[in-house]
């Protein structure tokens, strides 16, 4: 079993940058993948960001340029440095973690309005 917690959501301007965080706990191992998805209202989860436990990172291409994820594989934290944020980044952002299960954090609302 995983646990998965997240911080950093909130309400920011239109060009603003946030920060979100998400600790793992529990049974992670060493091979594995972290990530974030998102959820606008009326619309399905997809994906935003994700990278593996040997480095590789793939991102959406909407976020492009603009987010940025990373890991620190030693304290099991992933998280996701998102810039020039626009109104249709909207949505519930959702830790993702992968080994042979699939795990997801309660979510933290981002918010993207002037």
């Amino acid at each position: 079993q995983v646990e998965l917690v997240e911080s950093g959501g909130g309400l920011v301007q239109p060009g603003g940058s946030l920060r979100l965080s998400c600790a793992a706990s529990g049974s992670i191992g060493s091979i594995n993948a972290m990530g974030w998805y998102r959820q606008a209202p009326g619309k399905r989860r997809e994906l935003v960001a994700i990278a593996s436990s040997g480095g590789t990172t793939n991102y959406a291409e909407a976020v492009k340029g603009r987010f940025t994820i990373s890991r620190d594989n030693a304290k099991n934290m992933v998280y996701l440095q998102m810039n020039s944020l626009k109104p249709e980044d909207t949505a519930v952002y959702y830790c993702y973690f992968f080994n042979s299960r699939s795990f997801w954090g309660q979510g933290t609302q981002v918010t993207v309005s002037s």
